[in-house]
């Protein structure tokens, strides 16, 4: 059996973390009013204090009119001392911090982003619903510099690297897939020609991290659906981000507006869910088709394992970021051991912001998540928790669910 690299250095670009680990970019929910807030210092202390090599600050919208929801960071001068404080407060535990930066497209509403969505093409999205428009060609040039001068700002705040969104389903993403591009110019059509925004992005990103940031883009393998991207033009993504400068691919999958369990797993509690949204209307519409419109796909651990070895094969240049349930420690090292040089975890890390030092303690730690996703039908109206920490006692309606749901699940 090969040693296990877990616990030991490893580079990103410019950047060595401490070991292997790193936070994924899963939605805290955690800044209302578009900055951060003390709960988000708070759990990024928590998890760098846990261990972790890097923590994941998420996801920041490049503009405003790249906002989804009303509790999500939006760059901008103003909120770069409170970011400051966060950044410090994770690097005096001797982890590094990185934030997620992106632009969600046609995934908003008006009420949000302050505008008619935009996106890579004219057209309605269920998902908020609303009408959305597509970009015109002179506004691209622009929206890939709002990327670079976002960069530019997490330098400012102290921030160690980067991660580009270019996958679930969000703006770069749906230049890229076929579904939601339908675009008639030099931005549509072919792959080469879907690819054109990302690499403008990728231009104005390397230009404003210079020498001293990391740069990882998250990237779909599959989109996750009949018609959207699959893993043969996502290969040929792959090896465009290689050429464009990026200095970590972090391997994901799925449309949050079409496929959003095949990102995350599992089932939906729709009870859940809407208990917390505060919309009648689209209270009753996710109560009544919320099942139809969020379909399970059931968990595994290491579901993309099986695609991402695809990727590890044809992509050598470039050190592979693996996310994508990992629970337990023997998994993690599995994963290390078929090449990938560093593991990310979501839901584990907000059951257990210390399980990074348990698994140094423990060869065989696993954390207590039991998958019931909780923690995300909440996060779409407050902050992202888990429902075995809360302070407050659940109603009896949504214990029963989360219950057969965590039953199910073990089954």
């Amino acid at each position: 059996m090969k040693e296990s690299i877990l616990f030991t250095p490893g580079k990103i670009g410019p950047l060595t973390l401490r070991n292997r680990t790193i936070r994924s970019a899963a939605f805290e929910s955690m800044c209302p009013g578009n900055k951060p807030s003390k709960e988000l210092l708070d759990y990024h202390h928590s998890v760098a204090a846990g261990g972790i090599g890097m923590t994941t600050v998420a996801y920041a919208a490049v503009t405003r009119s790249g906002l989804s929801f009303d509790r999500q960071l939006w760059m901008r001068p103003e909120i770069v001392p409170g970011l400051r404080e966060l950044t410090d407060a994770v690097h005096r535990e001797g982890a590094a911090v990185s934030i997620q930066l992106g632009h969600c497209g046609n995934m908003s509403h008006k009420a949000i982003c302050g505008e008619t969505p935009v996106g890579a093409s004219t057209g309605f999205n269920l998902y908020s619903p609303t009408f959305v428009r597509g970009l015109r060609k002179d506004e691209l040039a622009p929206m890939a510099r709002a990327y670079g001068d976002s960069v530019r700002l997490a330098r400012e705040a102290g921030f160690d690297a980067v991660e580009i969104h270019a996958g679930h389903g969000y703006l770069i993403s749906q230049f890229l897939s076929p579904y939601t591009n339908h675009r008639k110019d030099e931005f549509g059509g072919s792959l080469e020609n879907r690819m054109r925004f990302m690499d403008m992005v990728m231009d104005e990103v390397m230009k404003a991290a210079g020498n001293e940031t990391a740069v990882l883009v998250k990237m779909n393998m599959r989109d996750g659906f009949k018609g959207g991207m699959d893993i043969d033009e996502s290969l040929q993504v792959a090896k465009r981000l290689v050429d464009d400068g990026a200095q970590a691919l972090v391997l994901s999958g799925g449309f949050v507006s079409k496929a959003p369990m095949y990102v995350m797993r599992g089932t939906m509690p729709v009870k859940t869910m809407t208990h917390y949204m505060t919309c009648w209307w689209l209270k009753w519409g996710v109560r009544m088709a919320g099942k139809m419109m969020i379909p399970t796909v059931p968990f595994k651990e290491a579901y993309f394992l099986e695609d991402a070895l695809r990727f590890r094969k044809e992509i050598t240049q470039i050190p592979l970021v693996y996310v994508g349930g990992l629970v337990a420690r023997e998994k993690i090292d599995e994963v290390l051991n078929d090449g990938f040089e560093f593991v990310q975890m979501g839901r584990a890390l907000l059951n257990e912001p210390g399980f990074v030092n348990r698994m140094k303690a423990e060869s065989m730690a696993r954390c207590n998540c039991k998958h019931s996703n909780y923690c995300i039908a909440r996060m779409y109206t407050l902050d992202m928790a888990c429902h075995q920490h809360l302070k407050e006692t659940l109603p009896a309606s949504l214990q029963k669910e989360i219950d057969q749901l965590e039953k199910e699940a073990a089954q």
